[in-house]
């Protein structure tokens, strides 16, 4: 039987900048907006760790919040938003690949009614954002 409440996605991007870096830039909440065409600007209320809430707006104006569900400085986190019945969690990670490089990853998972249709309409500039991530992250450095 299909599932039409429960999509899942994955899209990853290969960098040459360090681990720290990128933590560096997903830490810094208010500048996502400057490597992220999907974000207007977005504010943390506090620490960026769990239980930490962002208040994202749109180019279209339009206000999403979520909450930091898990945190583990430098390797990942993840942020989960609630639309109605609706949970939209995702998944920023970064690991290290044995050539020395770095894999920025972006996991998606939506449950609830049309799943499949948010799942693709949120995710479909995540290989844009990490592209311009690791762009950024490149050309501060491997601090």
């Amino acid at each position: 039987m299909f599932d039409t409440t429960h999509a899942t996605a994955s899209y990853h991007h290969a960098t040459t900048a360090s681990a720290a870096t990128v933590w560096e830039f997903f830490k810094a909440v208010p500048d996502w907006k400057s490597w992220n065409a999907g974000v207007h600007s977005c504010v943390i209320d506090g620490p960026f760790a769990e239980g930490a809430w962002m208040t994202m707006v749109l180019p279209d104006q339009d206000i999403i919040q979520s909450q930091l569900v898990e945190v583990s400085e430098p390797n990942s986190f993840t942020d989960e938003t609630t639309l109605g019945d609706v949970i939209v969690r995702v998944k920023h990670e970064v690991r290290p690949l044995s050539d020395g490089t770095h894999q920025i990853t972006y996991a998606i998972d939506v449950t609830g009614e049309g799943a499949e249709e948010i799942c693709a309409g949120v995710s479909a500039d995540f290989p844009d954002v990490l592209r311009a991530l690791a762009q950024q992250a490149e050309a501060r450095g491997n601090g």
